[in-house]
């Protein structure tokens, strides 16, 4: 898979779960900085509290981490060439 096609798939994934129920196309910064942690990270409790913290950061509301571990379980098997979907 390219990498734009693979950037598309998990910006996608990431704006459809929409975590805080405020419409899609509204996640625009956490969208960037998750999808390059899904670049940088391979290890998914890592990617979980990553994800967790972003949203943090910017909603100061904190996500159960057990939902940003099925998030993340999704954005690397996309990564590595598996097909899911939420």
């Amino acid at each position: 898979m390219q990498m734009q096609q693979l950037n598309l798939q998990l910006v996608n994934t990431i704006d459809e779960w929409d975590p805080f129920r405020i419409g899609a196309g509204n996640y625009e910064t956490e969208i960037a900085d998750i999808v390059q942690a899904v670049h940088d990270l391979e290890e998914t409790n890592k990617l979980a509290r990553k994800i967790q913290a972003i949203f943090e950061f910017s909603f100061e509301k904190l996500l159960p981490l057990e939902e940003c571990k099925e998030v993340a379980v999704h954005l690397l098997a996309i990564k590595n060439d598996g097909v899911c979907s939420l």
